[in-house]
């Protein structure tokens, strides 16, 4: 009791606002799975993977193009396809403009081609942070127009989906995309022609409905969400308690969604192989 009187007090230190102040914007980031925090540099030296727990952050579309591509040469097309606002929705024309200054991106995918391990491709890559990754006209029309060049080209079409679904601004002209790409892939697979479909975190909506899901090969991040409809809104339809790890990669592999779950230092070995067993006109990849 008497020592316990004597002991010296321990007190959590607050930064003043002066300290906060002096600390750099974005100096570094705390993991949302397990909390812990990394200095900016590091996280992106280890390919935006946290060091403690394993959980794949979040990437852009020339972030992902860096480390999957051969030198993260990217030579890019219909860079100029930009959204309008063909439906005259209240406040989607301001909502464009902000979208394309906070992201940088013109819209929600970035088409190309580029060498994965040496092998020629067409890819396309989805960027969350543009509206959510939502597949409106634009988004719909530079994947049918990656789709055909790989059937001109005669060449793989890899694809790296991360979206929240359909474009809600542009109503019935987004849906018409699920139809539109998803007819492209069907020709483009009569000729013979390898699609790699990678889903990212979160991958929803009318792109996991459509050409995401219509992959030779569906690959996976670790922890990625890919369903349709969100979590709360099928419980409340089903009016059951989902399991914890509904929706994760994980989970559509187990349930046979998936051909495989790929760790994202893994991804440009395993894209290699199977465009490797390919070019040499074998059997299809084992990816267990």
């Amino acid at each position: 009791m008497f020592k316990d009187l004597f002991q010296k007090k321990k007190y959590a230190v607050v930064p003043s606002e002066r300290t906060k102040r002096d600390i750099p914007e974005g100096l570094m980031n705390r993991c949302p799975k397990c909390g812990t925090i990394q200095f900016s540099k590091e996280l992106e030296k280890n390919l935006k993977i946290c060091s403690s727990c394993g959980h794949h952050f979040r990437l852009n579309a020339w972030e992902r193009i860096a480390m999957t591509l051969d030198d993260g040469r990217l030579f890019e097309i219909d860079e100029n396809l930009i959204s309008e606002d063909p439906l005259e929705f209240p406040g989607y024309a301001s909502k464009l403009e902000q979208q394309k200054a906070n992201s940088g991106l013109k819209d929600a995918i970035v088409t190309g081609e580029g060498e994965i391990g040496g092998f020629p491709v067409v890819i396309g890559v989805m960027s969350f942070d543009f509206f959510s990754g939502s597949m409106g006209s634009v988004v719909g029309e530079k994947v049918a127009r990656a789709i055909e060049l790989a059937t001109e080209k005669k060449v793989p079409f890899v694809c790296f989906s991360t979206s929240g679904g359909a474009r809600m601004q542009e109503s019935i002209l987004s849906l018409m995309q699920m139809a539109k790409t998803s007819a492209a892939l069907a020709k483009f697979d009569q000729q013979g022609g390898l699609f790699i479909s990678v889903f990212t975190d979160p991958t929803l909506g009318g792109v996991s409905a459509s050409f995401a899901s219509l992959g030779d090969y569906n690959l996976a991040e670790p922890g990625a969400i890919v369903g349709f409809a969100g979590r709360i809104v099928i419980e409340q339809t089903i009016r059951q308690k989902l399991p914890d790890n509904f929706q994760t990669a994980e989970f559509n592999l187990k349930h046979g969604q998936l051909d495989k779950v790929v760790h994202r230092k893994d991804m440009k070995a395993m894209l290699t192989k199977l465009l490797d067993m390919h070019a040499g006109k074998g059997e299809p990849a084992d990816v267990q």
